[in-house]
């Protein structure tokens, strides 16, 4: 058992989901400063995404490591150096219980260890596929900023398994960002670790939050991701 992570063993398959924001749990020893209704906002965690990795891994036997505690105690798709490991503020509201956190004990305390448990769940595997799952909301309060997509995929160098899953999932109906709402060269720390810098294959993932909220939008989601990521696995893995 860890506060950093969640792990669902793979059942007779190759596919591993990542989910880094899966959780917006803060521990009681933790004071982040700011009002806790917050914490069931899109600033605190990836809303949807627990339960559509949880769906799929029950439907297909993947396994999963889940993020265990909220991005704002740290953000796990972040590099240790990141100057937003441990936000300050996040879409406008500040966070001043974080403005003298101790960096070094955050890192050792949650961040190593959920690294640590992907790499260990890759290890265990012959031929992993990632699947990468986040959400993002479809308005932020910071900026005025359309968000029409119902699905993001994102990729750095390795765009290889975007090239499957966008015409596999424009073909289910769904409107598709290439690299929106935001693009992989900029933030895709994990998967830059994880899957490319040990050339594995894999799928990043962002579905919008308004439609993954209650559980038949859940399952929905699941319906979408489930063939695209056995075929991306099929194709690379």
């Amino acid at each position: 058992m860890s506060d950093a992570f969640t792990l669902i063993p793979a059942r007779e398959s190759n596919i591993l989901i990542i989910a880094d924001h899966a959780s917006a749990f803060v521990l009681s020893d933790i004071d982040l400063g700011m009002d806790p209704v917050l914490l069931n906002e899109h600033i605190a965690v990836d809303i949807g995404v627990a339960e559509v990795a949880r769906q799929l891994c029950a439907r297909t036997g993947c396994g999963a490591v889940l993020g265990g505690l909220s991005r704002l105690v740290i953000d796990l798709n972040r590099e240790e150096d990141s100057p937003g490991l441990i936000p300050t503020e996040s879409d406008g509201h500040p966070i001043p219980g974080n403005v003298d956190a101790d960096r070094h004990a955050r890192i050792n305390r949650f961040y190593r260890p959920y690294h640590a448990a992907v790499t260990a769940a890759l290890d265990a595997m012959t031929r992993p596929f990632i699947l990468s799952l986040h959400s993002f909301t479809p308005s932020l309060s910071s900026r005025d900023e359309p968000r029409p997509w119902h699905i993001g995929i994102l990729y750095n160098s390795d765009d290889r398994a975007a090239r499957i899953a966008i015409p596999m999932l424009e073909a289910a109906g769904l409107n598709v960002g290439d690299q929106l709402p935001y693009s992989g060269t900029i933030l895709n720390a994990t998967m830059n670790r994880h899957a490319e810098a040990r050339g594995i294959p894999y799928l990043g993932v962002e579905m919008r939050q308004d439609l993954v909220r209650d559980e038949a939008g859940q399952a929905r989601f699941a319906d979408y991701l489930a063939p695209v990521m056995e075929a991306c696995r099929n194709a690379l893995a």
